[in-house]
């Protein structure tokens, strides 16, 4: 997740003030894609999840 400009090739969602900004192909690979804001005891930030699957063995910690 990152701040960004719109582009020619993204798609643009607006949900409860946010606007969102997601690259058409990537959308239609991913869809359907959930963004959620989780706080517990220990951590609080966002969570996205989506049907993307994985391109390699990192663990979600790389960029691949």
């Amino acid at each position: 997740m990152a701040l960004d400009e719109p582009r020619e090739n993204d798609e643009t969602f607006e949900v409860n003030g946010i606007t969102y900004l997601v690259d058409t192909r990537l959308l239609e690979q991913a869809k359907p894609i959930k963004v959620d804001f989780v706080e517990d005891l220990y951590q609080a930030g966002f969570s996205i999840s989506s049907n993307l699957a994985a391109a390699s063995n990192c663990g979600g910690s790389c960029s691949c």
